[in-house]
């Protein structure tokens, strides 16, 4: 086996080297959708029965070769399944333009201290809001379904749209680069069933379906309790202060 192996190496074409080059981007795309998430853990799981795969081979295991096989007859479905929201994201990256993300992020620093500023008043007054802030994958579709506003950000603005009683305080405002795009938006609900504890909240789970659809970054404050979440990559984190959520987001934002 080791044999065939160093003979395919020393064989290797530009055109090989570059297939295996295009292979390697995907796998790390890929793996960069997923990481924190529960499907890296699925993930680790489908490669450890590959491996395990693999070793049935060299060790002529014809038990464990017919059960890896079998279960490959399915995988294809299995995968599906289980990433449909990593596969989405993947599909819907394709056509973003990441490059272009530098440009949007160096306008969206400039009204960062605004961001913070109206999150801090409307957390300490127990406001509920649902912000959500685009990266790579463009939120247009999601914008088309609030009203679009297309206004520089700032605190007071985003204060007024979601007091109490405003027309649009129970949509999200979407956000990108220095500009508030939409208001009043409705975002997609996880298709799979959320924790209990989200169940009766709303814009958490709206949070939480966004981030599952989209590498969008979503900041949730509770009505209930003014507590400020983040939610990335279907995942919905309580953020303790304002220094630990600023810098998880200005992190996630500017990172690949």
């Amino acid at each position: 086996m080791f044999t065939n192996i160093i003979g395919a190496i020393r064989h290797i074409t530009l055109g090989d080297g570059l297939d295996i080059l295009f292979v390697a981007l995907i796998i790390y795309s890929l793996l960069l959708l997923i990481r924190d998430t529960k499907a890296y853990q699925m993930a680790v799981g489908i490669a450890i029965v590959g491996l395990f795969y693999l070793a049935s081979q060299w060790g002529r295991l014809v038990v464990s070769q017919w059960l890896v096989k079998n279960f490959l007859n399915y995988f294809i479905i299995a995968v599906i399944v289980l990433f449909q929201g990593e596969i989405r994201r993947f599909l819907t990256g394709i056509g973003s333009h990441p490059f272009r993300r530098p440009l949007v992020m160096r306008s969206l620093e400039e009204r960062l201290e605004e961001l913070w500023m109206a999150v801090d008043f409307l957390s300490h007054r127990k406001i509920g809001a649902l912000i959500a802030i685009e990266k790579d994958i463009s939120l247009s579709s999601y914008a088309e379904r609030g009203t679009k506003l297309d206004a520089i950000l700032s605190r007071d603005l985003l204060v007024n749209l979601f007091y109490p009683h405003s027309p649009l305080h129970d949509g999200a405002v979407i956000i990108k680069g220095d500009k508030v795009v939409a208001a009043g938006c409705l975002l997609p609900l996880p298709a799979s069933s959320p924790p209990a504890e989200l169940i009766t909240r709303t814009r958490h789970l709206a949070a939480l379906g966004l981030s599952l659809e989209t590498d969008a970054a979503v900041v949730v404050v509770s009505e209930e309790t003014g507590t400020v979440s983040l939610a990335i990559r279907g995942r919905l984190e309580k953020m303790e202060s304002r220094e630990k959520w600023e810098t998880k987001l200005l992190s996630y934002l500017k990172n690949l």
